[in-house]
């Protein structure tokens, strides 16, 4: 799900990206690798705007499967080194990794009282008792429950 305050700052960036890509493709270097089956099917898709990366590096590379010299996708650990600068300069203790932040969204989701079979979709987990595990940091007990004590 795409948060609302990051709708602006999405359409800019991308704004940005496609200029990047008509830029490669006055170049000749505007594709992106597409499975062989993808490829047979939609020939010139890899060179079609909706194909493109949309965090993509800033140089290029010559794709080792068949020698194209084109862009490929930023490197995650750009966004992992990023990170722990981040947290390093928040002074944080605990450490922390860009995957802390999908555990913090599935707690986030269960404190903001959202139904745990929504934040199971939203994670894309196959069986409910994967979501369960977030459960343990709402301090709530293992079903989420609240006592009614405290509603009064």
């Amino acid at each position: 799900m795409l948060p609302e305050s990051l709708v602006e700052p999405l359409k800019t960036h991308l704004a940005a990206r496609r200029r990047i890509h008509e830029e490669d493709e006055a170049k000749g270097m505007a594709s992106v690798y597409l499975p062989d089956a993808l490829e047979r099917k939609y020939p010139n898709a890899a060179a079609d705007w909706g194909w493109q990366y949309v965090f993509v590096a800033r140089s290029y590379s010559v794709d080792p499967r068949g020698g194209a010299t084109r862009r490929h996708h930023m490197d995650e650990k750009l966004l992992q080194r990023a990170m722990k600068r981040a947290v390093q300069a928040a002074g944080l203790e605990k450490p922390a990794t860009p995957h802390t932040l999908r555990h913090s969204f599935a707690t986030h989701l269960l404190e903001s009282g959202y139904n745990i079979r929504a934040a199971q979709e939203l994670l894309g987990h196959a069986d409910v008792s994967t979501t369960m595990i977030y459960t343990h940091a709402l301090n709530r007990g293992g079903r989420g429950v609240i006592s009614p004590l405290d509603n009064l």
